[in-house]
């Protein structure tokens, strides 16, 4: 073998190496209701056609449009209960009056078979998530004001006026712990196409780093 030979082989075998460094990734995003979350998870889903999107399980009826298996699982309370007693959750909560949580096994089935996974959750269930995988990505989405927050709660309808205050009282509590993510993100009026973009950015970075963290499970 020539010394040219014997460069270009060393040279792609290494290349080859880097290639084999890169982990499948846990990406958290979070931040308080009404910031925009889903709207965010359905433009990201355009792109990141080979990423596993968690679907999150929830006791609470279905708004209209939603779908069960595609936008949450609408389970009941005796169903969801049986599965935090089996561990069958990565985190759960009460949010008002209903739990939430994310089902465990899709996720470690994505990571499994290579694939990257976001999951959406409020901030209580992000900090549950870092606490079992520290390694994952977390970013926050921030409204511009209060105020924007305020109409984008308000424009649910979904919410009686005391349900909306408590709503909007939690919001300013989630707020104040932005510090403990990875990454803020700001989701503006008119401004979802550049919030999706910072958010992709924030996914290839990470992607590339040189030092790829082990999501373990």
């Amino acid at each position: 073998m020539t010394s040219f030979e014997s460069i270009l082989r060393q040279g792609d075998d290494f290349i080859a190496s880097l290639r084999g460094r890169r982990r499948p990734r846990v990406f958290i995003i979070s931040g308080p209701s009404g910031v925009g979350k889903d709207a965010v998870i359905e433009r990201l889903k355009e792109s990141e056609v080979d990423t596993h999107f968690a679907i999150t399980a929830t006791t609470r009826e279905p708004r209209k449009g939603e779908e069960h298996g595609l936008h949450y699982f609408f389970i009941s309370h005796e169903t969801f209960t049986e599965w935090i007693a089996l561990e069958k959750m990565l985190e759960h909560a009460w949010v008002y009056t209903n739990l939430y949580g994310v089902p465990r096994e899709p996720v470690e089935q994505a990571l499994r078979r290579g694939q990257d996974v976001i999951i959406k959750v409020d901030v209580q269930g992000a900090a549950a998530i870092k606490a079992i995988w520290p390694a994952a990505t977390a970013i926050f989405l921030t409204p511009e004001s209060m105020e924007t927050l305020y109409a984008r709660l308000s424009a649910r309808k979904t919410d009686d006026p005391e349900a909306l205050a408590r709503r909007f009282a939690e919001a300013g509590s989630e707020l104040e712990r932005a510090a403990e993510f990875d990454y803020i993100v700001f989701n503006e009026t008119n401004g979802i196409l550049r919030a999706v973009d910072e958010i992709r950015s924030i996914l290839l970075a990470e992607r590339a780093r040189t030092i790829q963290p082990t999501i373990d499970f």
